[in-house]
């Protein structure tokens, strides 16, 4: 069997081709693989759902008794109704009892989650290649998955959001498709009433996520002040923001800063400036850019640019030293700021 791509999965869980088997959910993204494996449940057990004999074990139950998922996968229901084996963190330990059921399943499906597989992994490798096996891959959210989700989520709610909040959720999910479930609900359960969201609600609800805090630490670099600086960095990095991701951002940010700065040395203020963007900068921040664009000259933009591509650089080629490189730049180029 031909394994699905990414993008295929979707469709295969609106009409299996397969209603026995083994099913294997597997990916970086640990909250779709369980949503993965939960829509396929929902999809096999078909119009009627409280007639289906599920059992879930643990990977560490099966470890530790592997003749369990055979005798589960066999063994008959009292009361009839499709008969469905879920497992969830499964590894390639349940090759062997795996290998005896592959050819004969005998009714049952066994739904499988994994983590993150090698295409050469023994588990994976022996799912694509059953003909009763089909191997889902669970990758995270990119921008037009996650849009999607998005407009879905809010579109069944009958909530309108503003043109801002799409690209604001955007900056702030996606990582986890758990966590990106939980925050669209709770936006949802927040706009019941007004059926209206706008980009304020999203910082005030979800700022916790991600977008806040960058602005913060770009903010706080171009503005000179260290110890918000430090305080910013701590929370995205202990939230398990990608400082290359940061870095990214950064670079973004002051090359914005030196376009801004050739219209201010042109003979506009810096606030003509700020009102000239479209789409405009968010409300919040115009006073630290409208500051930033003050502070900073061209040349030492220039300066300051420099750095963070060469820490960029830097840093992917020694990736264990990404977060140090990172602190050491931004640091540096706020002293910089602080300096003028």
């Amino acid at each position: 069997m031909s394994a699905l791509k990414a993008h295929e999965v979707a469709r295969f869980l609106a009409r299996p081709d397969l209603t026995e088997g083994i099913f294997l959910a597997y990916g970086p993204d640990t909250g779709l693989v369980r949503e993965t494996a939960q829509k396929l449940i929902r999809s096999l057990t078909g119009d009627d759902p409280e007639s289906a004999s599920l059992v879930v074990l643990d990977g560490s139950e099966v470890d530790a008794d592997p003749s369990i998922l055979a005798v589960e996968a066999k063994t008959i229901s009292l009361f009839g109704g499709k008969r469905i084996v879920r497992v969830r963190g499964a590894t390639k330990s349940l090759v062997m009892t795996l290998t005896e059921l592959r050819d004969d399943p005998g009714g049952a499906a066994i739904v499988l989650e994994a983590g993150n597989l090698a295409p050469k992994d023994a588990l994976r490798a022996l799912v694509e290649a059953a003909k009763l096996g089909r191997a889902l891959p669970c990758y995270p959210d990119n921008d037009e998955t996650l849009t999607a989700l998005i407009r879905e989520t809010f579109n069944q709610q009958g909530i309108r959001v503003d043109a801002d909040v799409i690209a604001t959720l955007r900056e702030i999910l996606g990582n986890d498709r758990e966590i990106t479930r939980r925050e669209l609900e709770k936006l949802s359960l927040y706009a019941a009433s007004s059926k209206v969201l706008t980009r304020e609600d999203v910082l005030l609800l979800c700022a916790d996520n991600g977008a806040l805090v960058i602005d913060a630490i770009l903010d706080a670099t171009g503005g000179g002040h260290a110890e918000k600086l430090e305080l910013a960095l701590n929370r995205a990095l202990s939230s398990a923001v990608d400082p290359q991701r940061l870095l990214a951002m950064t670079t973004i940010h002051f090359a914005n800063l030196r376009r801004w700065r050739v219209e201010v040395d042109a003979g506009k203020t810096p606030r003509a400036v700020l009102d000239g963007l479209r789409p405009k900068p968010h409300f919040s921040r115009a006073a630290a850019l409208e500051q930033q664009l003050r502070l900073w000259t061209d040349s030492a933009l220039a300066v300051a640019s420099d750095r963070i591509l060469q820490t960029t650089a830097d840093s992917r080629r020694r990736p264990a030293l990404a977060e140090t490189s990172l602190r050491r730049a931004l640091l540096a180029i706020c002293m910089m700021a602080a300096s003028h």
